[in-house]
């Protein structure tokens, strides 16, 4: 039986791309799952088929996290329907728009470290009591915070405040990490390198840019949301192991070659 099996997770982002693979493989590993969308209604609710042959509980609603209340309202409903939490998929987060330095202004900088560093820290804490309670009776909880490969090499041109935000996101993971594990809740991130067919890349990789990256991919390819989510799916279910603090690299190989 998977370690999974009736554990309650919340994914934010989870009706598209890297989070809509982490969603379904959450569902199939046993989890009972309630998901944030901004503006995926459709989406979210196409997986309610899939949920219910599976046998699992699902749910969604639509959240602005760059909202402090948008966070705590999320959560409240996230656990009024799934009964607790103990795991958070911390996935919301975009680029935004490819700017240098020089044209990036202080609106621009704040609305992407907000979108990515923010609403995590927002829906984290909101989260906190929910998954400390849980890891007091179930032996454990487990956050995992979606990052990037650009978080550890600074990414490509125009990515330079993306790129700063999802560093921060690994150092959040490795503090909050020392900082909850005596509560039994176990922090950890992932970093995946260029995962293919997302709308991430589809709306900000040129095809010249993919292929040239994938030439320096010792894999010989690259990522798959699927190969994001079977690593998410590994992480949560370490609400009582011995990970924590780490970050995990979905790369192909690129990062340390």
């Amino acid at each position: 039986m998977s370690k999974l099996q009736g554990k309650r997770a919340l994914v934010t982002a989870g009706a598209q791309g890297i989070g809509l693979a982490i969603t379904r493989q959450l569902l199939a590993a046993g989890c009972d799952v309630f998901v944030h969308y901004h503006s995926s209604a459709d989406a979210a609710r196409a997986v309610e088929p899939e949920a219910k042959q599976l046998g699992r509980r699902y749910a969604h609603a639509s959240a602005d996290l760059t909202k402090t209340e948008g966070g705590d309202q999320l959560v409240a409903e996230a656990v009024k329907f799934l009964g607790g939490l103990d795991v958070l998929i911390n996935n919301a987060g975009s680029l935004v728009a490819r700017k240098g330095f020089a044209e990036a202004d202080d609106a621009f900088w704040a609305e992407v470290m907000s979108l990515n560093v923010g609403s995590m820290r927002r829906v984290t804490r909101a989260a906190l009591p929910h998954l400390a309670a849980a890891a007091r009776t179930g032996g454990g909880a487990s956050i995992v915070n979606l990052s990037s490969l650009a978080g550890r090499k600074g990414g490509h041109a125009g990515s330079l405040i993306y790129s700063t935000a999802k560093g921060a996101i690994l150092t959040f993971t490795r503090a909050l990490a020392s900082e909850l594990g005596p509560q039994g809740i176990r922090v950890n991130a992932l970093a995946p390198g260029l995962i293919l067919g997302t709308s991430f890349h589809n709306t900000h990789t040129t095809k010249q840019s993919a292929d040239a990256t994938v030439a320096g991919i010792p894999l010989g390819r690259g990522g798959s949301a699927e190969d994001v989510a079977r690593a998410a799916v590994f992480l949560a279910g370490e609400y009582d192991g011995f990970i924590t603090g780490a970050t995990l690299d979905i790369n192909g190989g690129v990062y340390g070659c």
